[in-house]
């Protein structure tokens, strides 16, 4: 039986969707996984949405807390809204109490992945308070750590991500995810994809 990953996320101007896509991708080049994208529920009216800019939620299908529970492993991804994840999934996470009174999620592995507007601006505080959803539910928070390689230390370009999973700079919304921070996301995904293989494999 396959591993199941599932990669999470809340998107609302693309530049965390691009993110899992490429995570999407990293994860399933893992032999045995099957990696598969969902986004969490929309809570403003379009209408907002549409004085905010945002274009479009993109065809993928909107998550459950019935089907969250289905999967071996997660990489929830978010962008921050200051220094924490957008209460879009955090609304999303709130609705997740039945899965916490039975602990169904106890024990599987999670990594985390953001997008912040500027370097200052939560790479490694989004990921670190978020990390508190997974410790109420008996999950197992995975970071990358420096397994990325040379690419953690590029210091001549601009790159997101951290030690605490793969991450982009939006800006003002114009700049998109670069090549290296789209090869960090291709890792991530492959990286936990494979620990959560193994993890299964010795339950």
């Amino acid at each position: 039986m396959a591993t199941k990953v599932y990669i999470v996320y809340y998107s609302m101007y693309g530049h965390v969707e691009k993110l899992a896509e490429e995570i999407k991708k990293g994860a399933a080049s893992v032999e045995g996984v099957e990696a598969k994208l969902w986004q969490v529920p929309e809570t403003l009216s379009e209408d907002v949405l549409g004085k905010m800019g945002a274009p479009p939620k993109s065809d993928v299908p909107a998550i459950t807390p019935k089907e969250l529970a289905e999967a071996d492993g997660f990489i929830f991804g978010f962008p921050t809204r200051f220094g924490m994840m957008a209460a879009q999934f955090k609304a999303f996470l709130d609705s997740t109490g039945g899965l916490w009174r039975t602990q169904q999620l106890a024990g599987k592995p999670a990594g985390i992945f953001y997008s912040t507007g500027s370097q200052g601006g939560g790479q490694e505080t989004t990921a670190l308070t978020a990390i508190t959803q997974l410790v109420h539910h008996g999950m197992i928070f995975v970071p990358i750590g420096y397994t990325f390689g040379a690419g953690m230390f590029e210091m001549e370009v601009v790159k997101g991500g951290s030690p605490y999973g793969a991450g982009t700079f939006a800006g003002d919304g114009s700049r998109q995810p670069t090549e290296l921070e789209l090869e960090q996301a291709f890792h991530q995904g492959k990286y936990i994809a494979s620990i959560t293989k193994k993890l299964k494999g010795t339950c």
